[in-house]
Formats: structure tokens, C-alpha cells, sequence
């Protein structure tokens, strides 16, 4: 479980932040998606962070008990082909993000769900017990 804590405390935080980030600038967010999806290059390198970080949690947690740890083999696997998807298909997702950016209500309600998260995982990371 030393794993599975350890890299919730990473997660957690981090997909915090990120849903933060969305409820604060939500209306810049269209642009900024516009601006990031229509440049195949930065969709490109953006995929390799992604990746990498999937494959070290798949590599040191690819656990799939009925426990709380398999969100974590869970985001793992998909930064992993989140990662994948932008290095082998940048400009094919160009469309599929402008579209999602644009349509209403779905930034804030994917902010939400990755909030929501992110404090799960705080939670279990950081409870003492």
C-alpha cells in the first residue's frame, strides 16, 4: 500500500490543481485549447511527459484489487495511452479537443470529475491511520 500512497500523494495534488486551474480560467479555456490542439508539435511533446509518467505507474502499480488503489492503475494506464494517443496521432486530435473545449458545460463537468479525484486520492494519501 506504500506504492499505492505514494504516488496518490503525487495524483492527488496535482489533479487538483489542474481542475483549479479549469474553474478559474474557464472562459480563456476554448483559446488556450484552440491554440495548444492546432499545434501538432506541442500536442507531440506534451505526450511524452505523459507517457513516461503512465508507464512508471504502470511499471511500480499495476494492481487490480477491489481496493481504492486501482484508481491509481487506472490513471496510470490512461496517461499511458494519453501519452501514446498525442506522440502516434497529434493532428488527428486536434478536432476531438477544440470540439470538447468548445461544447458547453463539458470543461467544467471534466473539472469536476478530475477534482473529484484528485481529492479522493488526496484523502487516502494523506489520512493517517
Amino acid at each position: 500500500m506504500t506504492t499505492s500512497k505514494t504516488i496518490a500523494a503525487l495524483l492527488g495534488p496535482t489533479l487538483i490543481a489542474g481542475a483549479a486551474s479549469v474553474f478559474i480560467n474557464l472562459n480563456a479555456w476554448p483559446a488556450l485549447v484552440d491554440q495548444a490542439f492546432h499545434n501538432p508539435a506541442l500536442v507531440f511533446m506534451t505526450g511524452f511527459p505523459l507517457f513516461v509518467a503512465g508507464l512508471a505507474i504502470v511499471y511500480f502499480h499495476n494492481r487490480w484489487t477491489r481496493s481504492w488503489s486501482a484508481v491509481v492503475s487506472v490513471l496510470g494506464w490512461l496517461a499511458l495511452a494519453s501519452g501514446l494517443s498525442r506522440i502516434l496521432l497529434p493532428t488527428q486530435l486536434a478536432g476531438i479537443a477544440t470540439i470538447a473545449a468548445q461544447t458547453t458545460g463539458v470543461m467544467p463537468l471534466a473539472a469536476l470529475v478530475i477534482l473529484a479525484v484528485g481529492a479522493f486520492l488526496s484523502f487516502k494519501a494523506y489520512k493517517s491511520e
